[in-house]
């Protein structure tokens, strides 16, 4: 029979809560209210964790009681998760429930997607249609181990400090926040606004998001005057250019098996840069050979320089595994860029000439 984790009394997740959230945490109140203590509390009593498959619906939160709460039992509980689901008869009504039917929309909105989601105590389920029924929400695994019963005070201190490094600092929230935009982009079309306010809808999915990020932050950040010349969707196989621009240029963008996912101009400069950008949610970084296969664009154009070539490949995050999986294999002379930290470049340099390290921090 499954195991849940153990549970703690609701007034333990109340009395926890403004001690892992400090005054200062964005939107803090509807991280340490009642709501969120009960939410929490539901979301252990199902077991719903990060890495179980079980995940929350939020009005199962309004379907708790108090009698029902004080059932801990291992079986209780496995047969609360079940009966939780089940459509409620109109004549049966819940007696004691802790919110009203209509409540779930505050549960899911103010508690789960603006608060606990974005400061990553609360993960989502992806791939999951809007309109599913199925339970999209669970307690980050580490998260889920601040309401352990059994850890002391001193232990509770300890993990709530490693817990909140990792998952308060702005860096973390920023990466939680993309991250949780990227998953509603598997779920609907996206929407990308171009340099010149263009706007275009590319399909859903994980490489849409990366896409969106270098066109509307990456482009914003690093380039000077930026322009979209090429977009290639995976997903749907459609190849979108501007071979007015391209022609200017002087880049031959005919379908080939070289280009990469996007192709973007600085045109703000005295000589145009031409950005060449993987796009890696799994797979398919700008490795050496790839780096050769786009350079060969640059030379049979009678237009540009080598030295005009950029190349570039952009990744969800840095703990994300793809970027673990490719970063080693990444060309020399190329730049690995991250939606999660829009603002910042990693630069893979080799030196040339009598170069040292404090002129490349010169440059």
């Amino acid at each position: 029979m499954e195991e849940l984790p153990r549970l703690p009394k609701l007034h333990i997740v109340e009395e926890r809560l403004p001690l892992i959230f400090p005054e200062g945490t964005k939107n803090r109140q509807n991280h340490i209210n009642i709501t969120a203590a009960r939410t929490i509390f539901v979301l252990l009593y199902l077991g719903a964790v990060e890495g179980t498959e079980v995940w929350l619906r939020p009005d199962q939160v309004t379907r708790m009681t108090d009698s029902q709460a004080a059932m801990i039992d291992n079986d209780s509980r496995l047969a609360w998760r079940k009966t939780s689901m089940k459509v409620i008869p109109k004549d049966q009504p819940i007696l004691g429930r802790w919110y009203e039917v209509n409540s779930r929309e505050g549960i899911r909105d103010d508690c789960l997607r603006y608060a606990l989601c974005e400061t990553g105590a609360v993960i989502v389920r992806l791939g999951l249609a809007t309109t599913s029924s199925a339970g999209r929400y669970a307690l980050e695994k580490d998260f889920s181990m601040l309401f352990d019963p059994a850890l002391s005070d001193l232990e509770f201190e300890i993990a709530v400090d490693s817990w909140a490094s990792k998952h308060l600092s702005t860096s973390a929230i920023m990466r939680k926040q993309l991250a949780q935009r990227a998953a509603s982009q598997n779920e609907g079309t996206v929407k990308v606004v171009f340099p010149n306010n263009e706007v275009r809808m590319l399909a859903p999915g994980p490489s849409s998001g990366i896409t969106k990020a270098v066109i509307e932050d990456f482009s914003k950040h690093f380039l000077i005057q930026p322009a979209v010349v090429w977009i290639s969707e995976s997903a749907n196989k459609e190849e979108r250019s501007d071979r007015e621009l391209a022609n200017a240029i002087g880049l031959n963008i005919e379908v080939d098996k070289h280009l990469p996912d996007v192709i973007l101009a600085d045109i703000g400069t005295q000589e145009p840069l031409i950005v060449f950008i993987e796009v890696v949610a799994s797979d398919g970084p700008i490795n050496d050979t790839k780096k050769d296969g786009l350079m060969l664009l640059i030379k049979k154009s009678t237009k540009l320089k080598e030295s005009q070539a950029v190349f570039v490949t952009a990744y969800a995050d840095r703990e994300d595994r793809a970027f673990k999986k490719t970063f080693s294999v990444l060309a020399w002379q190329s730049f690995a860029w991250c939606m999660s930290e829009p603002d910042k470049i990693i630069g893979l340099y080799e030196q040339t000439g009598t170069r040292k390290l404090t002129d490349l921090l010169t440059d």
